[in-house]
């Protein structure tokens, strides 16, 4: 691991390049009033993201779908875990007529992990495409799925509705991942990038760094997503949810973030976006497009965080 703030981390101080405004302003409100009329969830909220305030005082919002309770344990995410409850069939529905309402020309769909449920939830990802689309037919639609297992099948569910961006998070290297993820394996979230991208569909994923990763192991991470075909890289900064979790092993400097965004770029990555406050869905608008120039990247000035991003 390069670029860490030992300092900061040892007086459980977060550094300056992460401080963030508190939520405000007439478009904050109205998605989060719109968000409690129509019982809806946001991954803004729900996994405690580092932008609200800014994403949200923009208008934009990560929704998620089929509850807010996850049935996996991960100890990087901020999202309840137990026993969820019942799928609600009319959530698609309502979903869509908040988009609309919401005048979004693009948005941003994910889902807590549903291993109770037969299909994992797929059916409800395939009626909430095809009801976004049917309400709002310009609208353009990024989906950040879990795993599903690994069943084809139900991978192949969502593909068929073509969302223009399908995402599916790798979170950290591989060495990693049996000790943050649970009930996850790096080669099964490898398997589903990859059955995304042979789809012709845009295959996208992120990952986290400051859980004690090398540098060595992050470019490899990159090599195993290209291999894989995705061609959209978001890399950001992790943040301990609560006291609880996983602890932060460092602050990566936002000049390592910089150099990882550019190597990205280089290795054949089509976006990169590399920045301490990244999540997964930022700059997630640009990401659906078509575009002439295959190498294109952000590297957000920390003053300016308050741009187009979503989640």
């Amino acid at each position: 691991m390069t670029g860490n703030d030992k300092t900061d981390r040892k007086n459980n101080r977060l550094p300056s390049w992460l401080k963030m405004k508190l939520p405000m302003g007439h478009k904050y409100s109205r998605v989060r009033n719109l968000s409690l009329k129509h019982n809806l969830h946001t991954i803004c909220s729900s996994g405690n993201c580092p932008n609200i305030g800014e994403c949200w005082s923009n208008g934009t919002a990560t929704f998620m779908i089929l509850g807010d309770v996850c049935t996996r344990n991960c100890k990087f995410c901020g999202v309840k875990t137990g026993k969820p409850a019942p799928a609600d069939l009319e959530e698609p529905v309502r979903l869509a007529e908040t988009i609309r309402t919401l005048g979004l020309s693009h948005c941003v769909i994910t889902s807590v992990d549903r291993d109770d449920l037969p299909d994992g939830g797929a059916g409800i990802w395939a009626d909430t495409i095809r009801s976004i689309k049917k309400l709002n037919p310009l609208t353009t639609i990024e989906v950040l799925i879990p795993d599903f297992n690994g069943e084809e099948a139900l991978v192949q569910m969502v593909i068929d509705e073509k969302p223009e961006v399908i995402s599916h998070n790798l979170e950290t290297v591989r060495r990693l991942t049996p000790l943050i993820r649970s009930n996850a394996r790096y080669e099964t979230s490898l398997k589903v990038i990859g059955i995304i991208a042979d789809s012709q569909i845009r295959a996208k994923s992120g990952i986290m760094l400051g859980l004690g990763e090398t540098r060595e192991e992050v470019l490899e991470t990159m090599d195993d997503l290209l291999d894989a075909g995705c061609e959209v890289l978001t890399i950001g900064q992790y943040l301990a949810p609560t006291a609880g979790h996983m602890p932060v092993a460092g602050y990566v400097d936002p000049l390592q973030f910089e150099e990882y965004g550019k190597t990205g770029l280089q290795k054949g990555f089509r976006f990169v976006e590399s920045s301490p406050l990244v999540r997964s869905s930022y700059h997630a608008e640009k990401h659906a497009g078509n575009t002439e120039n295959k190498n294109k990247s952000k590297y957000v000035n920390q003053s300016k965080f308050s741009g187009s991003g979503i989640r």
